[in-house]
């Protein structure tokens, strides 16, 4: 029997019940779907179809290449095996620049068959994250290291280092959540500024290389299989798949390193 096979499909309100009971959210980037199907018989709750796409499928250097036709194709994939897990798409770059052009981008991805979408950064943002969630449209939100935005960063690099950068960040995050996020992901943050994060604010956080207080967990699929994507392998990532024995044994592993708050370690975080 697959792994919470007995389990309602998840829900956008299912997650706020989550965050209120503390159950930990263990989520995965798919692009296909037989990823996508091993994932949803083995424990995984939200999947992401990521603009990371653009990095690990595609071969890009960024993530800025990916349009939003890109991500409705490989959103249907998904879409169309899973059962359980609840699928979140991208918003890729600029497809968010303003309302009308979110509202339409997102359209595209809900029709294909996502149940929300995630978007980048805040400032004017949270009127993009207003718009939508006036219109029904269930919003995910992405602070910290946001990739869209390497090219302003200057890298990837960790986030809210200093005693500023951290304040401005909390204060972001909780304007994403009153502008009516469902989700907050946060990217490359100070354990002890996570954890901060995510006891300020209502909506469920997924941390990746975030620490271990965060709500859930999220890792890019190759990554957490130990696949070589010719970028340089992030300090928060662990190869599931050498203790797994298996994809689908490395997806279960993953998923009960999170829930049993065993991942993300000291070794796999921030201070």
């Amino acid at each position: 029997m697959s792994v919470h096979a007995e389990q309602k499909p998840w829900t956008v309100p299912a997650l706020a019940e989550a965050k209120r009971e503390g159950r930990r959210l263990a989520m995965l980037t798919a692009y296909d779907a037989g990823f996508a199907r091993v994932m949803d018989r083995n424990g995984i709750d939200l999947v992401l179809v990521g603009d990371s796409l653009g990095m690990v499928v595609q071969g890009h250097d960024s993530t800025l290449p990916v349009s939003v036709a890109d991500m409705a194709y490989h959103t249907a994939a998904v879409a169309r095996v899973l059962q359980r897990a609840l699928l979140v798409s991208d918003l890729p770059f600029q497809s968010d620049a303003t309302p009308e052009r979110a509202l339409d981008a997102s359209v595209a991805l809900l029709q294909a068959g996502a149940q929300m979408v995630k978007l980048e950064g805040a400032g004017h943002k949270l009127e993009v994250i207003r718009f939508l969630a006036g219109r029904d449209i269930p919003v995910c939100a992405h602070l910290g290291l946001t990739p869209q935005s390497v090219l302003k960063l200057g890298g990837f690099k960790l986030q809210g280092r200093d005693e500023k950068a951290a304040a401005r960040l909390l204060a972001d995050a909780q304007a994403v959540a009153e502008a009516g996020a469902s989700l907050l992901v946060l990217e490359c943050v100070p354990t002890p500024l996570a954890q901060k994060i995510t006891a300020a604010v209502h909506i469920p956080t997924i941390g990746i290389g975030a620490g271990p207080h965060c709500d859930g967990q999220v890792l890019v699929l190759h990554d957490m299989l130990g696949l070589d994507s010719g970028h340089r392998r992030p300090r928060f990532v662990k190869d599931f798949l050498a203790e797994g024995g298996s994809v689908a044994g490395a997806v279960r592993a993953y998923a009960e390193a999170v829930r049993d708050g065993s991942f993300p370690d000291a070794e796999h975080a921030y201070a």
